[in-house]
């Protein structure tokens, strides 16, 4: 079989941390398989970068900023290479753009356009372990090295596993799969066997960390089976892939996991001119700005203004790009004030059961009622209910929601390490 690994940098945090990483991959190698690693930086390295840059220069560019923050991941496979070589196996690491990864010239946020694998490829022949840098790639136009954003890792391994054609893909991280909600938050949650990838994108872009959303998007488009685990235990974990046979739905719960996000603000903008065309002239700029909008509330204009306020959730680092769009169109749409609000979280309830099953609404803004939670802007799609809370609300919101929905446990979740990756 071929098999690609992925490891998250909660995995390889220290030297004892790598060498576990090591003979784990290693013991899959033993079993016969071609092993091709993708690893992260270690623990905190790519914050530490970071927090470096930012000293070094209030604004740095984001050519230098990708040459810089692609180090970590570097570190990680060069050191992860000699472990193995030190356990008597033949270990070669590659760079993204080495191992020919593919981007667009976007940088902090690069999108794999291919990947040619031939060096890869090669090195399996040889029976080598391949190990992959992570979370980077090289730019089609420009050769420059890209990064393809935070958590991108896990795109970089299913995207590796399609073009290589390998039987599955597996991300470890620091708990044992996927569960119905963040342990962190309700130590009662219980892990899914299996989900397919239609929750699994809900849950991603919902805020569930275990996986990064477009490397869900990358595993549905090319069918690429995905085997979450804890590389700190041997437990199952949890499968994410097609589900379609009557064996796999059966029993489907209503509601599989509540998530949560607490990376996105609210903007209000105050006394909007009621008249056609404001609205796609907001939005419009907003897009322009190149910020993903997520939840959208518009209030009735009172009468005898003829004036209405436009409130819509947008990720907190958008806040200096989406202010500026709109003070560009001030003038020119007539409102009277913008109001940023970074006291926000996002709390979803997730499963392809409530197609189904009516009052699934009901119970959980009854369920948030109860827990003294109130609820700011909502939002759904045919398999999630999300709903804009005040930050402080966020724990004892998915504590009642997980409640409500029956799918607490009776042991408690083990979360080994405490990134979420």
């Amino acid at each position: 079989m071929r098999i690609v690994q992925k490891f998250g940098g909660s995995s390889v945090a220290d030297a004892d941390s790598i060498k576990r990483v090591a003979r784990r991959v290693v013991a899959t190698k033993a079993e016969g398989n071609d092993v091709v690693v993708v690893i992260s930086a270690m623990g905190d390295t790519t914050d530490e970068l970071m927090d470096l840059a930012k000293q070094v220069s209030p604004d740095p560019r984001p050519r230098e900023l990708d040459m810089l923050l692609t180090a970590g991941e570097r570190i990680s496979a060069a050191l992860l290479a000699m472990a193995i070589n030190d356990l008597g196996y033949d270990a070669r690491s590659f760079t993204g753009s080495q191992a020919g990864v593919i981007t667009t010239a976007a940088h902090g946020d690069a999108r794999i356009i291919d990947i040619t694998p031939g060096r890869i490829k090669s090195a399996l022949e040889d029976e080598d372990i391949v190990i992959v840098a992570g979370f980077q790639g090289v730019s089609q136009t420009t050769k420059d090295v890209t990064t393809l954003g935070r958590g991108a890792s896990d795109t970089t391994a299913v995207a590796l596993a399609a073009a290589l054609g390998a039987d599955y893909c597996e991300i470890y991280t620091d708990v044992a799969g996927v569960f119905t909600a963040d342990p962190r938050i309700v130590p009662s949650a219980r892990r899914i066997p299996q989900i397919g990838y239609e929750e699994m994108l809900e849950m991603a872009a919902s805020g569930a960390k275990v996986l990064h959303l477009r490397c869900v998007e990358y595993a549905r488009r090319e069918h690429v089976p995905v085997h979450v685990r804890s590389s700190f235990s041997d437990k199952p974990g949890t499968w994410v892939k097609d589900i379609e046979t009557k064996e796999d739905s059966v029993e489907q719960p209503i509601i599989s996991a509540v998530a949560h996000d607490r990376s996105e603000a609210k903007i209000t903008i105050v006394g909007v001119p009621d008249v056609i065309g404001n609205a796609s002239r907001i939005f419009r700029a907003i897009a322009a700005a190149d910020i993903n909008v997520d939840m959208i509330v518009q209030n009735v204009s009172t009468v005898h203004d003829g004036r209405t306020d436009i409130s819509f959730t947008l990720p907190q680092s958008a806040e200096k790009e989406a202010l500026a769009a709109l003070a560009a169109i001030k003038a020119e749409v007539g409102f009277e004030d913008v109001i940023f609000n970074a006291a926000i979280g996002k709390v979803s309830v997730i499963g392809v059961g409530m197609r189904t099953h009516p009052g699934v609404t009901a119970r959980f803004f009854e369920a948030l009622a109860a827990a003294g939670v109130n609820i700011d802007m909502i939002s759904t799609s045919e398999i999630r209910i999300s709903v804009a809370v005040a930050s402080e609300n966020v724990d004892k919101a998915v504590q009642a929601a997980h409640t409500a929905f029956e799918l607490d446990a009776e042991d408690e979740a083990i979360v080994y390490a405490g990134t979420g990756r």
